[in-house]
């Protein structure tokens, strides 16, 4: 295919020829190397708990800055992530959620990658990822987001699995100005957002408020599940073709009060959203799905000694998937049989409440050694559902057309209510046996109240092997808990869960060459392997071919390869390019695993055009996605997708100006569509947005 890339030469026409001068390189051998090029704000606290210098981190991080994510124009948190070599991103049909797929693991619920927000987990154990009503998460009260790719259950337990990603919001510190802002563009979007931040002596306060709606895209479904449907019935009541329902209404609020060593931090995020294409992949455009998710966390740290720290913190999170307006799995006169559609409307409600101590010691000379313990209760504690098939209240079939019935606090609901218990100890060691050598170890072990206890180990060798070089050998081990659908679905008449499961475990060894030959220029090469063990899918019942049942049954293995370039050419312009392949294989039927890419290239240039205006051009290419061998459509096409963020900002006034553009090019990007063996219901896949345009204002005061 042809890709409009918009090349580091093309940018260099545009400057002025003073700009071409060479960059002097020279170092100041008086300070530390690594200090300098990287700067105080390159630590990572994600690859152990404890503030590390990046380059020094057991393990292979990417960090963003509050100042990163604004400049290359990042409206969602997708945008930032989309950018992690090997990270990439594709859509779940129900509600078009995003799944986050490290180094070639993919799944629908995609479960195997850990979000946390300060350092808490944000889970739903309903079907073990973020939330099925997710609906995007906003970036104006983010301060910095940490990325781990790799296993790390060694340190924050469960669901540390492919990755994990810690969203650190700002505090007063962070905000040196009040904001008021306002954004609008393409498909009826509107974005509004308050900073406010302030202190009066110890005591500090921080206050982020955000409004987004957006009617999503105008990209239309050409055929989907009801049209085969329509087939072997003789009917014509598709929605198809019909657009995408990808309507979203969002509220979110993040809060902060410091007071000398205590800290309280709460969030709200309240979602309306649409259906995706539909629960059943037919195309459901009235449907509206909501949730409430609340947060609450107070810790307490403390330096007890010069080389004892500790901390304290509690928190609570509660979050519900509800549904505001009918869930029409198949429309009005599915079967020649349902006049009003036939409906179903399950819905979840949850609350987490964590206590966690960790501390730190560091009185040895050579040793490091953090420790710690804790306890999380995870408690499903009410679902309900009403429908109009299947059977109801009191176990009766309900006859086509009838109305919906009530079926919650019965036998008959999807999922009955339920909790785990999960308590954990870890210790971690850190040593520095000689002055070029590091060694990490840790291990975690977990114990659960519904399927039994795990233990997670991991190893890292860190050897500073020059002044420019870096040279890091990992190991670890991590696990993904079963979530409550998989070991407790019932009354579903195509999917069963399985009280017997057991957790999905991985074994991944990573070698990572940081390479620095000037201040200006850096090379990241990491390559890994893994064994991806136990996965949890659905198979046939040993007595009904049409019930699916989660086993575990599946195994994957992988290798693969990431490359990071980063070149501060001058003061004016900075070019980043990342690559990543990767060679992921079902080892069951030894074929190349299905809907993740080969090959990512993501390269963005970022040009200082004067003191006051930036402009950031981004190119994100995805290659080499698989198919199905019983899927008879064409290859996944590959595609380009570029960004453009032009951002104005004068010294001496309080406005700031930005336009920001995605997908310039209005390229047409798929992400794949399932298939069912020989059967697809959405025969030209999920389509993303075509060219977007936002217009940005920024006022401080």
């Amino acid at each position: 295919m042809k890709f409009k890339l918009l090349t580091t030469a093309t940018l260099l026409l545009l400057l002025p020829n003073t700009y071409a001068d060479v960059y002097n390189d020279t170092i100041d051998e008086s300070a530390d190397f690594f200090d300098d090029f990287y700067g105080s704000e390159q630590m990572v606290e994600i690859a152990t708990g404890i503030k590390t210098q990046i380059y020094k981190a057991p393990a292979v991080a990417t960090v963003f800055t509050a100042e990163q994510i604004k400049n290359m124009g990042a409206t969602d948190i997708d945008d930032v992530l989309e950018t992690v070599p090997g990270l990439h991103i594709s859509r779940n049909a129900i509600g078009y959620n995003p799944i986050y797929s490290f180094r070639g693991i993919y799944s629908s619920n995609n479960g195997q990658a850990l979000m946390m927000i300060n350092g808490t987990p944000i889970t739903n154990s309903f079907t073990g990822n973020r939330n099925q009503v997710w609906g995007g998460m906003p970036v104006e009260a983010i301060a910095r987001i940490e990325v781990m790719r790799g296993p790390g259950s060694a340190i924050y337990g469960a669901d540390a699995f492919a990755g994990v990603i810690n969203i650190i919001t700002k505090n007063a510190d962070d905000i040196a100005d009040n904001q008021v802002a306002y954004r609008a563009g393409t498909f009826d979007t509107h974005d509004v957002w308050l900073t406010l931040a302030g202190h009066s002596g110890n005591f500090k306060y921080a206050s982020i408020f955000e409004y987004h709606k957006t009617d999503g895209s105008d990209k239309i479904i050409t055929a989907d599940r009801q049209t085969l449907n329509d087939i072997a019935h003789g009917t014509s009541v598709s929605n198809a073709p019909g657009q995408v329902s990808r309507y979203t209404e969002n509220y979110d609020y993040r809060g902060e009060l410091n007071y000398h060593d205590l800290t309280i931090r709460a969030g709200i995020q309240k979602r309306l959203r649409g259906i995706g294409i539909g629960l059943a992949e037919a195309l459901d455009p009235s449907s509206r799905q909501s949730s409430t998710r609340w947060n609450f966390d107070i810790s307490y740290d403390k330096q007890l000694t010069p080389n004892f720290e500790y901390q304290i913190k509690a928190s609570y999170f509660d979050t519900t998937q509800e549904v505001e307006k009918d869930y029409i799995i198949y429309p009005s006169g599915y079967a020649n049989s349902y006049p009003d559609g036939l409906i179903g409307n399950p819905e979840v409600f949850e609350r987490h409440k964590r206590l966690n101590f960790n501390a730190l010691y560091s009185g040895w000379s050579t040793h490091k050694i953090r420790f710690g313990m804790g306890y999380h209760n995870a408690d499903l504690y009410k679902t309900k559902e009403t429908k109009n098939f299947s059977f109801g209240a009191n176990g009766e079939n309900i006859p086509p057309g009838s109305p919906l019935q009530d079926v919650s606090d019965t036998d008959y609901i999807f999922l009955k209510e339920r909790a785990r218990d999960n308590t954990y100890l870890f210790i971690q060691d850190v040593w520095n046996f000689t002055n070029d050598w590091e060694l990490t170890t840790g291990i975690r072990y977990d114990q659960y109240s519904d399927f039994g206890s795990t233990t997670n180990p991991r190893l890292a060798l860190v050897w500073s092997t020059s002044l420019n070089l870096s040279t890091k050998l990992l190991y670890g081990k991590a696990f993904r808990a079963p979530s409550f659908s998989e070991l407790g679905n019932i009354n579903n008449p195509s999917q069963l869960g399985n009280p017997n499961l057991n957790p999905e475990t991985i074994e991944t060894t990573e070698l990572v060459f940081d390479y620095h030959p000037a201040n200006s220029m850096s090379a990241i090469v990491s390559f890994y392997q893994y064994n991806w063990d136990e996965i949890i899918i659905l198979i046939p019942d040993n007595d009904e071919e049409n019930i699916l049942t989660s086993q575990n049954y599946g195994k994957q293995s992988a290798q693969g390869a990431e490359l990071e370039l980063n070149w501060k050419y001058n003061d004016i312009l900075n070019i980043s390019i990342n690559y990543a392949y990767s060679d992921a294989k079902n080892d069951l039927t030894n074929q190349k695993v299905l809907y993740v890419p080969a090959h990512q290239w993501f390269i963005q240039t970022e040009l200082n055009l004067s003191e006051s205006l930036h402009l950031n051009i981004r190119n994100n290419i995805i290659q080499d996605r698989q198919r199905a061998l019983s899927d008879s459509r064409k290859d996944i096409d590959d595609y380009l997708l570029t960004d453009l963020a032009l951002r104005w900002s004068p010294v001496n006034i309080p406005i700031e100006l930005a336009l920001i553009s995605k997908n310039i090019f209005n390229v047409d990007a798929r992400e794949p569509s399932l298939n069912r063996k020989e059967v697809v219901y959405l025969p030209n896949d999920l389509p993303l947005p075509g060219r977007t345009l936002f217009g940005e204002i920024r006022y401080r005061f």
